[in-house]
């Protein structure tokens, strides 16, 4: 599911990744991602910064009925799909964004062909994100009790992309770098993948 910028480019979006070992993977990939470029909206044809936020939650078929959601507990929108289609996407109003007031999540879906099934959908990745805030939490009293202060603010910068004036990525929590923007950026992140997994690693048996 993609929401459209106000002005230009993408504001969010939501995908299924499916494949072995993948919520293991993709793991890396979890934080604040920061992009420093010769902004294609800047006049000046000045460097500017942009950030991008990405979660990574396991996701399960089932899932929904793994965790009780209260349903007074959520707002239930709904709106035309964006994008191909055909006609059926800019008709009806088969688009669902669901928020969960108390925390604030908001999923949404607009890939299936009924309101319906959009509604199950965002539902399932509802609960898929409430157990990681329920694991998040649970990582960071068990941190407090054992007196090690554990990273489970997601929020912190993991990874900074450059392609002005030089080119240049890098994993500041492993230090791995590449000097290959360009195939980072279509989706080259093995290495990035693997050094995490081993820099993690070498964390939890600190």
């Amino acid at each position: 599911s993609i929401s459209e910028g106000t002005e230009a480019g993408i504001s969010s979006a939501e995908f299924v990744v499916r494949g072995r070992y993948a919520f293991g993977l993709l793991q890396a990939e979890r934080g604040v991602h920061r992009l420093v470029r010769i902004s294609p909206f800047n006049k000046e044809a000045k460097r500017q910064t942009a950030f991008a936020s990405l979660q990574v939650v396991p996701f399960f078929d089932e899932i929904v009925d793994e965790i009780d959601i209260d349903e007074t507990d959520l707002r239930i929108d709904t709106y035309r799909s964006s994008g191909a289609g055909g006609q059926h996407v800019n008709v009806t109003d088969s688009a669902v964004r669901i928020t969960h007031l108390p925390t604030g999540v908001v999923t949404s879906c607009q890939n299936e062909r009924s309101q319906h099934q959009n509604k199950d959908k965002a539902m399932q990745m509802l609960a898929a994100r409430l157990l990681d805030l329920e694991r998040q939490k649970r990582d960071a009293e068990l941190a407090q009790i054992g007196g090690e202060k554990l990273i489970v603010d997601f929020g912190s910068q993991i990874r900074s992309y450059v392609l002005q004036p030089y080119q240049m990525v890098k994993d500041l929590r492993t230090d791995h770098e590449v000097g290959d923007v360009a195939g980072v950026l279509d989706g080259d992140l093995d290495g990035f993948m693997e050094s995490y997994l081993r820099w993690s690693r070498t964390n939890a048996s600190n």
